[in-house]
C-alpha cells in the first residue's frame, strides 16, 4: 500500500491491481483511517504505508505471522482474517453475498452474472466495513461464572 493509494478525505484506498487485474476501490472505515493516521510518522520518500526493517521496503508477508506467532496465535494465518470476514458477514449481518463478494474482490465466475454485473456496490461495501470495524472493536461481554455453592 503506498500513500499515493489513499484519498483520505474520501476514505478509499485505489488498488491499482488486483490478482484479478483490475482496479479495486476499498472504502476504509473510521478505524481503518484512525490506523492509518497512526503510521503517518513513519512516511518516508517511498511512499510505503505499512514500511519493513529496510528502508524502502514495504513489510514482508511473513512480519504479520511472525506478529502472530509472538502473540501466541501462531495457528492463524493472514488468509485466515478473509475467510473470518466472510464468515462473519454470512452469519452476522443481512448483507448480500455479492456484496460480501464484492468487498472480497473476488471473480464471479458465472460468465453471464459477470455480464452484467455493471457496479461495484461501493456504497453498500463501506457500510459492511464500517459494521466489521466496530465488531472487530468491540469490547467482549464480560462473562460472570455462575456456580452453585457446594455443601
Amino acid at each position: 500500500m503506498l500513500w499515493s493509494h489513499l484519498d483520505l478525505e474520501q476514505a478509499v484506498w485505489t488498488v491499482p491491481k488486483t490478482k484479478t487485474g483490475v482496479e479495486h476501490r476499498v472504502p476504509l472505515s473510521g478505524a481503518a483511517l484512525a490506523a492509518l493516521e497512526r503510521m503517518r510518522p513513519l512516511a518516508d520518500d517511498s511512499g510505503i504505508v505499512f514500511p519493513g526493517l529496510r528502508r524502502g521496503q514495504a513489510l514482508s508477508n511473513g512480519a504479520l505471522l511472525r506478529v502472530l506467532d509472538r502473540m501466541g496465535l501462531g495457528d492463524l494465518t493472514a488468509h485466515g482474517f478473509r475467510a473470518t470476514f466472510k464468515t462473519w458477514a454470512g452469519e452476522r449481518t443481512s448483507f448480500a453475498r455479492e456484496i460480501v463478494e464484492a468487498c472480497l474482490t473476488h471473480v464471479i465466475s458465472d460468465e453471464l452474472e459477470r455480464a452484467y454485473r455493471r457496479g461495484s456496490f461501493f456504497d453498500k461495501r463501506r457500510r459492511l466495513m464500517a459494521e466489521w470495524a466496530a465488531f472487530c472493536l468491540a469490547t467482549p461481554a464480560a462473562v460472570v461464572p455462575l456456580r452453585i455453592p457446594r455443601a
